[in-house]
């Protein structure tokens, strides 16, 4: 079954003409050894070109880091105004906020934003990312820090102002904007240790930010001698319903549980629900924790304990850091790593 492609959005369109940036045409032509009409050719009619040839073009292609200009009539000396925001997903609360930072602050500077989503997987981001550079755009905002090889490999010779997000790393691509989820799985272990609970579930969405929050959590618990008792992983993304069906299985597999830790706060909600209509006493018997602080989690019944997370600071954060880089002859350059930190909420949950 074919698997559906990665989508980008336009949300506004730019009036500047799109700046020419990396290696050129004839760079992929002294490469491939052939000559730049032919590299033109196959690029633009490949059918029309010989195998052997069409392979040397595609390697050179990846050898330089050249991207394709989808803009015609571009001027190499101007800027696009366009910054590319790589998500997920946008069904979430927290990356709308960050959507909504990032182009408040890029708005300001006179730059436009275009968006991709990338549905949590790499194979779709390295799809958005060559897309994305055919674009030419001024910068690109990525959400973490996990990518395929192909995809920091032609970041990097494109020389394109790339920051990460939503994640920490000793080895950025560029400059990485975000926080340690290996840490919140720490805190997250420390708060329910100090309320004295020692049989924990994991209740998770298959995200890679969300397993290394599992695993900070884990390696917490080790030290006390505590392990998981069980984990569920419920699709991406998860959701109230997922919530409450992983919450069913963990309890009916585990009922003396007394904590199940959450990988957002929709699937909290629906662990509440479930622990609710067992008449499971919330914190009494079952804590449950879940993550982002969503604009309904302090209404919940009751009000669910959560680690809250700035996505509009990260938004900001990251298009002026895009922002500085572009205008380096004039401002120093940003830092490579900036950590803006996150927030654990105790509520009546745990």
């Amino acid at each position: 079954m074919q698997k559906d492609l990665p989508e980008l959005r336009l949300l506004t369109t730019p009036t500047a003409q799109l700046q020419v940036s990396g290696a050129t045409l004839v760079d992929v032509a002294r490469v491939a050894g052939v000559s730049p009409i032919t590299v033109s050719r196959a690029l633009n009619q490949p059918h029309l070109v010989r195998p052997n040839t069409l392979a040397k073009v595609q390697a050179a292609v990846q050898e330089t880091g050249y991207a394709k200009n989808m803009q015609p009539g571009a001027l190499a000396s101007s800027r696009s105004k366009l910054v590319a925001l790589v998500l997920p997903t946008i069904s979430n609360q927290i990356f709308a906020d960050m959507v909504q930072g990032t182009s408040d602050t890029l708005t300001e500077a006179g730059y436009q934003l275009l968006l991709g989503f990338s549905g949590y997987e790499e194979w779709r981001e390295e799809i958005l990312v060559e897309t994305i550079l055919s674009r030419r755009p001024d910068g690109i905002i990525l959400t973490g820090t996990l990518h395929t090889d192909s995809t920091r490999r032609r970041l990097q010779q494109a020389g394109t102002p790339v920051v990460e997000t939503w994640d920490m790393t000793a080895s950025p691509i560029d400059t990485v904007i975000g926080f340690s989820h290996e840490e919140v799985g720490h805190a997250t272990a420390t708060h329910l240790l100090q309320r004295g609970r020692k049989r924990f579930a994991i209740l998770t969405a298959g995200d890679p930010r969300a397993a290394r929050r599992n695993q900070g959590l884990q390696v917490a618990l080790a030290k006390q001698g505590i392990s998981v008792m069980a984990t569920h992983t419920a699709a991406v993304p998860g959701t109230l319903p997922a919530g409450r069906e992983g919450a069913a299985r963990l309890l009916d597999a585990h009922p003396d549980l007394d904590a199940i830790v959450c990988s957002s706060d929709n699937l909290a909600h629906g662990a509440l629900i479930e622990a609710g209509s067992r008449g499971l006493d919330v914190p009494g018997k079952l804590a449950v924790m879940g993550f982002g602080d969503l604009n309904f989690s302090s209404h919940t019944v009751p009000p669910l304990s959560t680690v809250r997370v700035d996505g509009a600071r990260i938004g900001a954060a990251a298009a002026q850091a895009i922002l500085e880089r572009l205008d380096g002859a004039a401002k120093a350059q940003p830092a490579r790593s900036v950590n803006t930190g996150f927030e654990l909420i105790q509520r009546g949950s745990s």
